[in-house]
C-alpha cells in the first residue's frame, strides 16, 4: 500500500512538473521575440541566447523620481470645510430647532410637488413591510414628511453625516437586546445627535435621560462625569428601557410614546380614548410634545431610508467609529493635556469624549473611565503615557494655588461670544486652554450663548487691544540667542520638550509665540534660553 502511494505521488509530481514546463514554454514563446519579429520604433533588449539565436523582449522604462515638498501643504478650501464642520459639531442650533419643531408640529397640507401622495403611499407601504413600526399613510404623516423635506433639507444632510459615526454603535447595542434597528432614528428626534444636548427640563444626552431615570438604568452623574452623554453607555441604557416599555405595551409605537412622556401618560391616553391601543387613535389625548413625537420619528425614518431618492448628499464625518479606540486612564488627566501631548485638536477630543463635563477624566477606584482617541494616535500615547501622567500630575499640583498668584488684573479682558464661536476657538484666539476659560467663568459645560460675556486672562496679553507705549520697558520673554530645533514629521510640542532638559511645552509656546499645538515639518523652533 505504501508503495502504491509512492508511485501516485511520483506520478503527480511529474505531471505538475510537465504542466509547469509547458506553461513556461508557452510564456517564453509569447514574450520572447526573434530578430525578424521586432517592430520598428519599439525599444527591445536581449533576454536570452539559445543555440546562438538571440531572443528579445520589450524594454521597461524606469519610474521617474518624484520630489516631494519638505512641508506638505493642505488644500485651503478643504481646510475651511473641516473648520466649518468642527463648528457644526459643537453647535446646539440643530438640537434647538428639532426640539422646537417636534413640540410645535403643524399638520396643515404642505405644497411639495416633488413628492406626490401616490408615490409617498407606495414608499410607506414598502417601508411598513420591513419594519415592526406602523408606518401607514395618513394625511398628518404626509404633512410632517413634506414639511421636513421642504424646510430641513440641509439639517438632514448634516445629520446623515453625523449618523455615519453614531449609527454603528447604536445598531450594535439595539441588536444585542432584539430591538428594531430603525430605533436608531429616535436619537435624531431626541437630540439631533448631540451627546451634550440638554432640554429645558434637564433631559440630557443622545437619548435624553432625566437624572432619576438615568440613575435607575446605571448612568452615573457626578461633578466630573455625566454618563448620559456617553454614546455607548447611554445607548445600552436606552435599549434596556425601550425593551421594558415594549414588554409593557406590546407595541413599538406606544413604547416610543411612553419613552417620551412616561408610561403613565400613555395609559391615561388609552383610558381617555375609550380603550384604543393604536397610537394614532390615542394621540389627541397625549401631551402636546408626545403627540408630535411619533410622527417626527416616522418622518425621519422615511427621509433616511429614501435619502437617495430625494437627492440628499451625506457629509463625511471626521471619524468613523472603527477609526477610533479607547484607553483606560491610570490617573486624572485633562483633555487639554492630551491635546498638547498628542497634537489632536481639543474639539476633536471633546467630540470623542463628551461624557466629561469639565474636560477632565478623573481616576476613581472601582471606576473604569476611558479616553477615546483616533486609532493612529493610540500606539504613541501608550508608548509614552508615563511621561504624560507625570506631566499631568505636576500641572494639577500647581493648580492648587489660588488664581490671584497667576493673573494680573491689567491683563484681564472681556470677550463677547459671537455667532460660530465655541470654547476651543476662543481658547486658541487668546492662547489659553478651554479648561481655564471654564474655570475663570464658572462654566460647567461647553455650551455658549451668543452675546454671553467671558472673562479671559490672555497669555502674555495676547489679543488684548490696548495701545502700545513707545517707551515701554517691558522685556520680551523670547530668547535672543536660543538653540533652535527643526520640526520633524510626527513631532508634537510634548515630544520636542522631552528632547531638551528643563524645557516645558509652555516654554516652547512662549519663546515661539505659539498659541495652539499645530506644527509643520520644517518649522524652526527656539528650544532654549541661550
Amino acid at each position: 500500500m505504501h508503495q502504491v502511494k509512492t508511485y501516485i505521488s511520483f506520478f503527480l509530481f511529474v505531471l505538475v512538473s510537465c504542466f509547469g514546463f509547458t506553461q513556461d514554454n508557452e510564456q517564453n514563446q509569447t514574450t520572447r521575440l526573434t530578430q525578424d519579429q521586432l517592430i520598428a520604433g519599439q525599444d527591445y533588449v536581449i533576454d536570452t541566447i539559445i543555440d546562438g539565436q538571440a531572443y528579445f523582449v520589450k524594454s521597461i522604462k524606469a519610474l521617474q523620481v518624484v520630489d516631494l515638498p519638505k512641508v506638505l501643504q493642505d488644500d485651503q478650501f478643504a481646510s475651511n470645510i473641516d473648520q466649518r464642520w468642527l463648528e457644526e459639531l459643537y453647535s446646539n442650533t440643530l438640537f434647538d430647532t428639532i426640539y422646537r419643531d417636534v413640540s410645535d408640529l403643524k399638520y396643515n397640507a404642505v405644497y411639495y410637488p416633488e413628492l406626490t401622495t401616490d408615490t409617498l403611499k407606495a414608499r410607506l407601504q414598502r417601508l411598513n413591510a420591513r419594519t415592526p413600526f406602523n408606518v401607514e399613510y395618513n394625511p398628518g404623516l404626509e404633512s410632517v414628511i413634506k414639511s421636513f423635506l421642504k424646510n430641513r433639507h440641509q439639517s438632514f444632510e448634516r445629520l446623515m453625516g453625523l449618523s455615519n459615526y453614531y449609527f454603528p454603535m447604536f445598531e450594535r447595542e439595539l441588536d444585542n437586546q432584539d430591538i428594531p434597528l430603525e430605533m436608531k432614528y429616535l436619537s435624531i428626534v431626541e437630540s439631533a445627535l448631540k451627546p451634550r444636548a440638554r432640554s429645558r427640563v434637564g433631559a440630557t444626552g443622545l437619548w435624553q435621560f432625566m437624572f432619576a431615570t438615568g440613575k435607575e438604568y446605571g448612568l452615573d452623574v457626578s461633578s466630573y462625569v455625566d454618563e448620559r452623554s456617553d454614546p455607548i453607555k447611554s445607548t445600552k441604557a436606552a435599549a434596556t428601557y425601550l425593551s421594558k416599555l415594549y414588554k409593557l405595551f406590546g407595541d413599538w409605537d406606544l413604547a416610543l410614546a411612553a419613552y417620551n412622556s412616561g408610561p403613565g401618560n400613555v395609559s391615561k391616553a388609552i383610558r381617555r380614548s375609550g380603550g384604543y391601543q393604536n397610537y394614532w387613535n390615542i394621540r389627541p389625548n397625549l401631551p402636546r410634545e408626545t403627540a408630535g413625537y411619533v410622527p417626527a420619528f416616522l418622518a425621519t425614518m422615511y427621509i433616511f431610508e429614501y435619502a437617495e431618492e430625494h437627492g440628499f448628499v451625506q457629509h463625511r464625518p471626521e471619524f468613523h467609529l472603527i477609526e477610533t479606540d479607547t484607553i483606560h486612564v491610570k490617573q486624572m488627566i485633562s483633555l487639554d493635556q492630551v491635546s498638547e501631548f498628542t497634537g489632536v485638536k481639543i474639539e476633536t477630543l471633546q467630540f470623542l469624549n463628551p461624557a466629561y463635563k469639565l474636560d477632565i477624566i478623573p481616576f476613581i477606584k472601582g471606576k473604569n473611565y476611558t479616553l477615546r482617541l483616533p486609532r493612529n494616535i493610540i500606539g504613541a500615547f501608550v508608548n509614552n503615557e508615563d511621561q504624560l501622567y507625570a506631566h499631568a500630575k505636576a500641572e494639577f499640583d500647581k493648580r492648587e494655588k489660588p488664581l490671584p498668584q497667576f493673573f494680573n488684573s491689567d491683563t484681564k479682558t472681556r470677550y463677547k461670544v459671537k455667532q460660530g464661536d465655541y470654547l476651543g476657538k476662543i481658547a486658541r484666539k487668546f492662547g489659553v486652554r478651554v479648561s481655564q476659560i471654564k474655570k475663570w467663568n464658572g462654566l460647567r459645560s461647553n455650551n455658549l450663548k451668543i452675546g454671553q460675556r467671558l472673562t479671559i486672562y490672555p497669555r502674555n496679553g495676547a489679543a488684548v487691544n490696548k495701545p502700545k507705549l513707545a517707551s515701554s520697558s517691558k522685556k520680551s520673554t523670547k530668547p535672543v540667542n536660543g538653540e533652535t530645533y527643526t520640526v520633524q514629521l510626527g513631532d508634537s510640542l510634548w515630544s520636542i520638550s522631552q528632547k531638551f532638559t528643563g524645557v516645558s511645552v509652555q516654554d516652547i509656546k512662549d519663546w515661539n509665540d505659539i498659541s495652539g499645538t499645530k506644527l509643520k515639518p520644517g518649522m524652526k523652533l527656539i528650544v532654549s534660553k541661550g
